[in-house]
């Protein structure tokens, strides 16, 4: 899908620096500081518009949440999202995903969350894929010992590459939908590709994968 290009979507992230973290790679090992308290922090790798983050966030406040965005006319819904629920626990950051290990230092992340990623189809795009081995490796980099990766998609192809990645890697599967709106799983909050997918009778998957021998 092609996105619109807002071009005041930059001022109005600039504008919002008590939302939008600039130059997050200053707060590497100092996050805390951020926050104003110690809580465990997650993160959303494409937080897209926010909505699963907030949610998240309402019901959790005592976790520190992260939402990460590249894309800067579709961060500008998530600061809409983060200042409507005046929530001082989620923090978003407007820069790709790549150089993660610019922005924590190990063991200062608990948990990671991949909702409705980018599925890079192609078979010669699959370095892109952010379960790819190389996303692995920095994720385990900055999660604590045993931290985990959950994930959540509507495609297939993406879920079953995932579980194949996890596992190569060494990770240990747990909890494993596919089918999770008509599973026993409790406390699921929705992205909003969730809700559209879902309304179109997509059916969800999820697992979570835990790192090991840290």
């Amino acid at each position: 899908m092609r996105l619109r290009n807002k071009p005041w979507a930059q001022e109005k992230i600039d504008h919002h620096s008590n939302i939008v973290v600039a130059d997050p790679e200053k707060w590497q090992g100092k996050w805390r500081e951020v926050f104003g308290n110690d809580n465990p922090i997650h993160i959303e790798v494409g937080t897209g518009k926010g909505q699963f983050i907030c949610g998240m966030a309402q019901r959790n406040p005592d976790i520190n949440f992260i939402g990460i965005e590249r894309q800067k006319s579709i961060i500008v819904s998530a600061i809409d999202r983060v200042s409507d629920t005046e929530l001082s626990n989620v923090h978003l950051m407007n820069v790709n995903a790549v150089n993660l290990r610019d922005y924590f230092k190990k063991n200062e992340v608990h948990r990671v969350y991949l909702n409705f990623s980018d599925p890079w189809p192609k078979n010669r795009h699959d370095k892109r894929r952010l379960t790819y081995a190389t996303f692995l490796k920095a994720y385990e980099e900055i999660v604590i010992p045993n931290g985990e990766v959950h994930l959540k998609t509507d495609n297939q192809s993406l879920f079953e590459y995932s579980l194949y990645s996890f596992s190569k890697y060494g990770m240990l599967i747990n909890n494993v939908s596919l089918d999770l709106h008509n599973s026993d799983f409790e406390g699921n909050v929705m992205t909003e590709y969730e809700e559209k997918f879902s309304a179109l009778g997509n059916r969800i998957y999820r697992c979570e994968a835990v790192f090991r021998n840290k």
